[in-house]
Parts: C-alpha cells; structure tokens; sequence
C-alpha cells in the first residue's frame, strides 16, 4: 500500500519562488502541492480549505507578513510550519524569532541562484518539508521561567571575571549543547533556566547556516537571564557565559580557557558538529565536561557524548516525546549513552543538579 503524500501549501509574494518552490515539491517523491498562497491572508484562507500538512511561509510578504501570518496558524489551525528567509539581517532576525514563536525549520534563500545553491536547496527542501510533517508540536507549548528584573542573577549578567584571575581557574566545568531542528525554541527554554551566575562555561552547537547564529545568539541573550554570545575566536572561556558556535565554524576548545574556531570539512554532513565540540571539550576539560542533547534530526552528538562518558564526564537527553524531531536524542538513548533522560522543561534543572554534585 502507498504511503499518503505529504500535503504542502507554499505561501510566498514572488510569483518566482512560489513557481521555483512549486517544481522541487511537485518532483519530489512523497510530497503534493496542494495549493499556492501570495500573502498571509490568502494562506489562512487556504490552509482551511486545503488542509496542507506543511506550510513553506516567505518571511517578508505584503499585508501580513510571515511573523503575523505564523502567529495566526499557531492560534487558529497548528501545523508544521518552514520559514523560507533571505540571508539579510533582517531576514535572519525575523526568522529566529518566527522559530521562537513556533515554526519548526528555515530554509534560506540567497540573492542569487547558482547551480551549486539550486542542487543543494532540492536536496534540502523536500527533506525539511518530510521531517516537518512529523514534528510533534504539542509538547512545544511555551515554557516561561519567571524571572524578577530586579533580581541579583541578571544584575550579575554583564559582570565579568576579575582581572587577576586566568581563564584557567576561573572554569571548572563545561555545559556542553547540541541541538538541530526545533533547537532554537528548545535553547530558548533551557537558557531561561539557568541562573545568570552558572558556575560553568556553556558552549552550543545549533545546526544553522552563517547569517543566522548571530540573530539567535542576540535574541537568546535579551530574553535569558545568562549572558549568551556569539563565539569568536580566540577568546578567553569563562563562568556565567554561553558560547554559540557561528554558522560555517566548528567550535572547540583550543585549550583550557580559550575558544577556537574551525573551518575543518563537515562531519555528520555538518559545520558546527554537535560530536566535533564534544570532543574538544572532553580533551580540555576531561571529566568536567556535562552532555546536554537536544531535539534534532541525525545522529550529531552521539559520538561526542560517548567521548563525555568514557571520561566520566555526565549526559543529559530531552524525552524525545517532548521533542520536535526526536531523531538526535533517539541515537545517544539506543546507545545507552544516557544518565538522565528527562522533559525539556526539566533540563536547565538537571544540569543545575549536576554542576552541584560534582
């Protein structure tokens, strides 16, 4: 018996991408265009009468734009949405926070179209489009952390280490965070969780093209109480900071106390890699190093919190029922890789509970 295609409605303003999006689906094996949509009122009005299982939703469009469009599919009708941005500033700053509000992936589109781009974003697309129809939403309901303004925690966030003090001392322990698909949101919770005194360094790999890690790193830093940043190379590693590794870069741990980015070929068909960061912590930091894996489709990681144990360093994995695409944490729990296996809303507390056993 056939499988059921996936039902997709692209909604974009250009009559090119909607005709360019159009062919890859309508050639792709189990996926059906159903419809095509100009802006976000028509795509409201269509999602109710065509019923697609994925929504593709242009960023920037007239009338109602991708963000108030998303909004509204949240609130009225659900699905798994894939935001489809520019590589602008702009772009990359309204799609984190369309992430943040929801939509399970991006795809960007550059201001050219090259061979090169034209053959990876068919190779792309449909197999964002097929995840997405998978994800599971309902456990992604917003998870706040009620956090006082005036509280001492964020009065520290912006206090650095004291002069005297090398980065050597000043870091015992590494949070070490891997995260793909539907990872965006799921840092978002996490972060809010951990004090802005983190008696750790936290370092992240997020599967995310360059242009974006920046915007994410910045939205993630305005609504967490810890200081987040986007990694740069050559800097001192120190306590009470997130460290996010730029799209295009491995992030690694030169050596103890200082940050190094690679531009070394990609593993698990991926530049950052989840394992790559792992590995270099686990050397640097040994049995010091905590194994945070988040949602994401693959296997990145996997490898990498095998290093963390064998070191005896500790591993934290989100219930894959709680997760958008449980792929990830999946491949580190058959390995039996896991010492805690809890809800994303019970991470930030388990790392928490780790650092003050050690």
């Amino acid at each position: 018996m056939e499988q059921r295609k996936v039902k997709v409605l692209i909604v974009d303003d250009s009559a090119y991408m909607r005709l360019f999006l159009g062919d890859i689906i309508a050639g792709s094996r189990g996926l059906e265009l159903v419809a095509t949509a100009r802006d976000g009122e028509d795509a409201l009005l269509k999602i109710k009468r065509y019923k697609p299982d994925v929504v593709t939703l242009d960023v920037e469009m007239p009338r109602l734009n991708g963000v108030e469009t998303l909004k509204r599919i949240m609130q009225e009708n659900p699905l798994p949405v894939i935001m489809v941005s520019s590589y602008t500033r702009k772009g990359s700053e309204i799609t984190v926070e369309a992430l943040a509000l929801g939509a399970v992936d991006f795809v960007a589109k550059p201001s050219r179209f090259t061979d090169d781009f034209t053959r990876e974003f068919k190779r792309e697309l449909p197999l964002k489009i097929t995840h997405a129809a998978r994800a599971h939403l309902d456990h992604e309901r917003p998870f706040t952390v009620p956090v006082e303004k005036s509280s001492p925690s964020l009065q520290r966030k912006d206090v650095t280490p004291l002069p005297s003090l090398s980065p050597l001392h000043t870091v015992r322990f590494v949070v070490a965070i891997g995260a793909s698909t539907g990872g965006p949101r799921a840092l978002e919770m996490v972060l809010k969780g951990l004090p802005a005194d983190l008696p750790a360094a936290a370092f992240i790999t997020q599967h995310m093209p360059p242009g974006f890690t920046r915007s994410l790193a910045e939205r993630l830093d305005k609504v967490c109480p810890i200081k987040v940043k986007e990694a740069v190379h050559g800097e001192d590693i120190v306590e009470s900071r997130v460290y996010l590794a730029p799209g295009g870069y491995h992030l690694l741990a030169e050596k103890k106390g200082i940050v190094s980015l690679s531009e070394a070929a990609p593993v698990n068909h991926v530049r950052p890699s989840v394992d790559v960061m792992m590995e270099s912590l686990v050397e640097a930091y040994g049995s010091s190093v905590v194994g945070v894996i988040l949602t994401g489709m693959g296997r990145d990681g996997s490898d990498g919190m095998a290093m963390i144990k064998e070191k005896g360093g500790r591993t934290i994995v989100q219930d894959p029922a709680t997760a958008v695409i449980p792929g990830m944490p999946e491949a580190v729990i058959r390995r039996g890789l896991a010492d805690k296996i809890v809800p994303l809303n019970q991470i930030a507390k388990t790392i928490d509970l780790f650092l003050r056993q050690e």
